[in-house]
């Protein structure tokens, strides 16, 4: 089969398109034949690594992914060959990623994908949404796991709207019953963010975030999802109810975040950094419960139309699928790997 391999971490030119053995599942997993692989920010993070690093195995990039299952493991039940899946945290703890014709995975990272959805937004889903739903859960008193109504009553704001997260995030806080508020930096953003479900959207380059924002939601908001708390944090402290939280879920490397320490003192914040990787397995299997829920009542949705644009590579293209995504392209962007059929 065809792979996606690099034996050292650096740029993107540490991508070769190989030809790789064919494997089978193990007790109690599944081989998948991938039809799209999606590229998050972690991806080429990972690869890049610190610098020009051999590894101690060659690798297969990327974490999300959908497709067609192909083969069962012993031991394995719920699934059939042929169901389609979405993938979630591949190559987390492994070296088989999603940018290959098959891969093998324990098969609780398999997840049906319904009839009515596509691989598109299957593999749009995994780090972005799994993100979303652990920072729109951890207020102190909030639900542990998103359905509708879960959050009615509370206003979030999404900062970044028009990005992967954010815009899973607007599409499960509407699920889930919440006002959603988002910023952007431009009107092609802000397009993007109502086509997602957003209630209000501000353009934090032209409009005063703050007075914006108490516009809509004089009392504040009861939740933040935020994309750059750095540059965020002021206006933050200025627009959230007290006992509210923050959830910080990117970073740059290396960078850090000066907190106002009285200012969150006098307001009872709660500062909450989210990394999907390494949540608990309850708040995991919360999440990927909640988003297949969501996913089959069809209120997680990918493309123009739907708020998320999709930029398509094909497998031997992925470098420059990486460097898309290093280079902040808008929306998703996704490797096609196999055909459908």
């Amino acid at each position: 089969m065809k792979a996606i391999v690099y034996e050292a971490t650096g740029p993107s030119s540490v991508l070769k398109l190989q030809d790789k053995a064919l494997t089978e599942p193990g007790p109690d997993e599944v081989r998948v034949r991938l039809v799209v692989s999606g590229v998050n920010p972690t991806d080429w993070k990972s690869r890049s690594g610190s610098g020009s690093r051999k590894l101690d195995a060659p690798k297969v990039p990327n974490q999300d992914g959908a497709g067609v299952i192909d083969q069962l493991g012993s031991g394995v039940t719920g699934f059939d060959v042929g169901d389609r899946v979405w993938l979630w945290d591949v190559a987390w703890g492994s070296n088989e990623g999603t940018a290959q014709e098959y891969v093998v995975v324990p098969a609780h990272k398999a997840v049906v994908l319904p009839d009515a959805e596509s691989f598109d937004t299957g593999a749009s889903l995994g780090i972005p949404a799994l993100t979303a739903h652990r920072a729109l859960t951890s207020n102190e008193d909030g639900p542990a796991r998103l359905s509708p109504g879960a959050l009615a009553g509370r206003t979030v704001l999404v900062t970044g709207g028009a990005g992967a997260v954010g815009h899973a995030a607007i599409q499960l806080a509407k699920w889930a019953g919440a006002a959603v508020l988002t910023t952007v930096s431009g009107d092609r953003k802000a397009g993007l963010a109502l086509r997602a479900g957003a209630g209000k959207v501000i353009n934090y380059r032209k409009d005063d975030v703050v007075h914006a924002v108490h516009e809509t939601a004089p009392d504040g908001v009861d939740i933040i999802v935020d994309v750059n708390a750095p540059a965020n944090i002021e206006a933050d402290l200025h627009v959230l109810k007290p006992g509210g939280t923050i959830s910080i879920y990117a970073a740059n490397p290396g960078e850090s975040l000066t907190v106002p320490i009285r200012e969150s003192m006098t307001r009872n914040v709660r500062y909450q950094f989210v990394l999907t990787y390494t949540v608990t397995d309850e708040q995991k299997q919360n999440a990927v419960a909640a988003v297949a829920e969501a996913l089959a009542a069809g209120a997680l949705r990918v493309g123009e139309e739907h708020g998320l644009p999709l930029t398509r590579f094909a497998l031997e293209e992925t470098p420059a699928a990486h460097d898309a995504v290093e280079q902040g392209t808008i929306g998703k962007v996704l490797i096609d790997v196999a055909s459908a059929s």
